[in-house]
């Protein structure tokens, strides 16, 4: 998988689990998520604080299926542009 394929994918659905690009690239969480830091530090994305919180106090829920990336489109003027 590279960059523009994740790209591509983030910037069709919007908001995305971890979990669910994990299943759609068949790639570890932690591969994913330093490309996903990439994008983030371009201005790209944003990781979203609390994701789809469970309701439940079972503290059981998987930390992957909590962690939600957003996509913000191009990058924003402030963002650090080194790869």
């Amino acid at each position: 998988m590279i960059l523009s394929e994740l790209t591509g994918y983030l910037a069709e659905h919007g908001r995305v689990a971890l979990k669910d690009l994990s299943y759609r690239f068949d790639a570890s969480p932690d591969a994913l998520r330093g490309m996903l830091a990439t994008l983030e530090r371009k201005g790209r994305i944003r990781r979203v604080e609390g994701g789809a919180a469970c309701a439940a106090t079972c503290s059981k829920c998987d930390p992957d299926a909590m962690e939600t990336y957003e996509w913000l489109g191009q990058a924003r003027p402030d963002a650090d542009p080194s790869p």
